[in-house]
């Protein structure tokens, strides 16, 4: 692969440690020009927001529902289940019987905020392609799922040198499940039909989303081999008969 920023560098032209160093310091708030001498404290440090509990979360998806969004926006903004802003929005804060989901927020805007720290973290995305493939070359586009996906799928096109096309599922179209209902993709990127392809997101949660691409995309006659995301909260090995990297995975411990 090669690097289109002078600030950053692949594994083909610097050494493996130095590349997954300053992938790292993205999670410590580093910038590109920061020397080992200076590492002491984090030099323009982006101030992460902690979520404070269920309250804060309820805060949030309140917000976000009286702002007119739907249920399935909300929780891919929230990175949780629609089971989950459900909950949140007719039951936290509230004397019930009802337990909580168990489910998890994760919150990456520290990452989102940052360019260079997106760029990091979709170089070291694409760079997990080539580590589970077996044929790169054989790859004719990266599917981004709508919408934090968008992001990491385009960077990670333009490093593996295949074209974009762009998926919006139907919770994004319609806030709820519905079997009659199927989402879109884009006409303004890469048409996927009949093309070899690996389908990028940030966060796996119920599968559900890729569940109905790999559909849509076998439909049409194209052929998914691999699903790339940041964090894969559901912990299958597949999805489809699609097989799943991460580069982390939650680990419930019960």
């Amino acid at each position: 692969m090669v690097s289109s920023s002078d600030n950053f560098t692949t594994p083909a032209e610097d050494d493996t440690n130095t590349w997954a160093r300053r992938v790292a310091d993205i999670l410590l708030g580093f910038g590109p020009n920061d020397s080992c001498s200076n590492r002491g404290e984090p030099v323009n440090t982006i101030q992460v927001s902690s979520m404070n509990g269920i309250d804060e979360l309820t805060k949030r998806a309140i917000e976000m529902k009286e702002n007119g969004m739907h249920v399935g926006q909300i929780a891919d903004e929230l990175n949780v289940s629609k089971e989950t802003v459900t909950y949140l929005l007719t039951h936290a804060g509230k004397k019930t019987e009802l337990r909580a989901p168990q489910d998890m927020s994760m919150d990456w805007r520290s990452i989102g905020e940052s360019s260079y720290r997106l760029r990091c973290i979709s170089d070291a995305v694409a760079d997990l392609i080539l580590d589970s493939v077996n044929d790169a070359a054989e790859i004719d586009a990266v599917v981004g799922i709508a919408v934090s996906g968008i992001p990491l799928a385009s960077i990670a096109a333009n490093e593996l040198g295949t074209k974009l096309s762009i998926f919006y599922p139907n919770k994004q179209l319609f806030g709820t499940e519905n079997v009659d209902a199927s989402g879109i993709f884009s006409h303004n990127f890469a048409d996927a039909k009949g093309m070899t392809c690996v389908l990028v997101d940030d966060v796996i949660t119920t599968g559900g989303t890729l569940t109905e691409t790999i559909k849509q995309l076998t439909e049409m006659g194209a052929k998914p081999i691999a699903i790339a995301v940041l964090v894969d909260k559901l912990g299958k090995s597949t999805i489809e008969g699609v097989p799943v990297f991460s580069l982390l995975r939650t680990l419930w411990v019960r």
